[in-house]
């Protein structure tokens, strides 16, 4: 129960952070912010998590201090509806994948047509993310046809004709050399990295679905063995 403050208090503390720094992440990501990533929004969502996590974690003690069975048990039934909402979360996540890739396609793409090339901060954030995961656009590089960049210097951006063998830039990057390269998209490279990671992440997930099934078992232990 002390664990649940913690991860509430975890949540509050990066919640206020992304809150009160809003106007920084709205810059970082540009104009896709407002349509797509939404990170004040999440904050606030961050803040009230936590808010819930830190409250129930003191209802959860209170309710061990003073023996009391009406607080053990909203206690549990808070907890329990949180459990199965995180594993339908989990579940819609992996069944739905294709459906959210052609949703964020429809809103990232007509995104990078419009801004990048011309929006300093998106076209520096999208920089980032195609040179660090080593990929091109959302899907491949035919996002960026039509786009203030092509338009204006008659190729792709490099990482687009990224040579994996030789791990070099294969230059010009013009529509041929992207094509031959066939450079992944970042959505299918990121989740490639999540499933390399698949360990890691399914770990901390089973962590705190652990913490919160045994907080569930010592408050029902608790309730049954109330006079």
């Amino acid at each position: 129960m002390g664990g649940l403050r913690l991860c509430g208090a975890a949540l509050l503390a990066v919640g206020i952070w992304v809150s009160v720094d809003g106007p920084s992440f709205m810059k970082i990501f540009g104009p896709m912010s407002s349509t797509a990533m939404q990170f004040v929004n999440v904050g606030y969502f961050l803040i009230a998590a936590g808010a819930v996590l830190f409250a129930l974690g003191f209802l959860g003690c209170y309710g061990a201090q003073t023996e009391s069975k009406c607080a053990l048990m909203t206690f549990f039934f808070i907890l329990l509806l949180i459990f199965i909402a995180e594993v339908a979360a989990a579940v819609v996540a992996l069944v739905y994948t294709t459906l959210a890739e052609n949703f964020l396609t429809v809103v990232v793409v007509p995104n990078i047509k419009k801004e990048y090339g011309s929006q300093k901060d998106f076209t520096q954030v999208w920089n980032s993310t195609m040179e660090g995961l080593k990929c091109c656009g959302f899907t491949n590089y035919t996002d960026f046809e039509g786009s203030p960049y092509v338009m204006g210097s008659g190729t792709f951006p490099p990482y687009c004709c990224y040579d994996s063998v030789n791990r070099s830039l294969v230059e010009p990057c013009n529509s041929v050399n992207a094509h031959n390269m066939s450079v992944q998209g970042c959505f299918k490279q990121l989740l490639r990295d999540i499933r390399t990671n698949a360990v890691t992440v399914g770990g901390v997930a089973a962590g705190i679905g652990g913490l919160e099934l045994a907080a569930m078992i010592v408050s029902m232990y608790l309730y049954c063995n109330l006079e």
